[in-house]
């Protein structure tokens, strides 16, 4: 490094860069289903224990992994989703935020 404004020119950018990822790969993590919004969601780890008699809503086949709000790849087993502040879910959950993956 020449000067003091080439080391600063090229460092901070590569601190800044490194931060961001390790952020960015920080997972986040697993929703509790006895949790406020949880509970509020009406969200099972397994979408077969939903109670259909309080949730008429669900049917079989509607799970996290086939929701729009579900932020993995398809065959990921958790994933962040956006209904439940970004905290994972289970891909065969369920909650009443399902919305049909497009």
């Amino acid at each position: 490094m020449k000067t003091r404004r080439q080391f600063i020119f090229y460092t901070i950018p590569a601190a800044l860069t490194l931060g961001h990822t390790a952020s960015a790969t920080a997972q986040a993590s697993h929703v509790d289903e006895n949790s406020a919004a949880a509970i509020a969601l009406g969200y099972k780890n397994d979408a077969s224990k939903v109670d259909t008699k309080k949730y008429p809503v669900y049917a079989a086949g509607k799970n996290c992994g086939s929701c729009t709000l579900f932020q993995g790849k398809a065959g990921d087993a958790w994933a962040a989703c956006g209904a439940l502040g970004g905290k994972q879910v289970n891909a065969k959950g369920w909650c009443l935020a399902w919305a049909k993956k497009a």
